[in-house]
């Protein structure tokens, strides 16, 4: 019998659910719809254009062009939906060091860091929590409502950036 990535992905959809996702969903790589418009929304639309360690417009990060042929490389992984921003971060670092044990060494999450209240790099300090910050979905050049909405999941534009009906997404590109 052969074993579909599908199939695998199961073991880590069910561990997404189990710590409280409120979605998580199996992709394949043509799934994922890149737009390199997202930069212009990070430049003119986030308040934390470059000051965050994670940023598209930190020195040394790799440009978009550069995330998406990297990116490329994967073939599959899981869409995490939470209502919560670390809730979202945490469960996808969790299932990236599953799947990292599991022998997908290169697996990488992308997830709009909320580890620290403020991040180090707006005092200019090296990021505290290096091993553990990731990028944003959106910031490598993701078209997340179009790659989302294909799988029925629910992402609207809100009035207010503190609006309580959000929708927080991370990916985990695992093979």
């Amino acid at each position: 019998m052969t074993t579909t990535p599908e199939t695998l992905a199961q073991k880590y959809i069910d561990l997404a659910h189990e710590m409280g996702a409120t979605d998580a969903v199996f992709f394949t790589h043509d799934q994922i719809c890149w737009d390199s418009r997202t930069l212009l929304k990070c430049m003119y639309g986030c308040t934390d254009w470059g000051k965050n360690h994670t940023c598209p417009s930190r020195p040394h990060n790799p440009t978009m062009a550069e995330m998406k042929e990297m990116f490329s490389r994967y073939r599959w992984g899981i869409i995490i939906h939470t209502k919560e921003k670390n809730l979202s971060q945490k469960i996808s670092l969790a299932v990236e060091g599953a799947a990292y044990h599991d022998g997908y060494y290169f697996a990488m999450s992308l997830s709009d860091c909320g580890l620290c209240k403020e991040c180090a790099a707006v005092s200019c300090e090296d990021c505290r929590f290096m091993a553990l910050s990731r990028p944003a979905f959106h910031s490598v050049g993701i078209d997340v409502f179009k790659t989302v909405r294909q799988f029925g999941l629910p992402i609207e534009t809100l009035p207010t950036r503190d609006h309580p009906d959000q929708n927080w997404y991370s990916a985990v590109f695992i093979e």
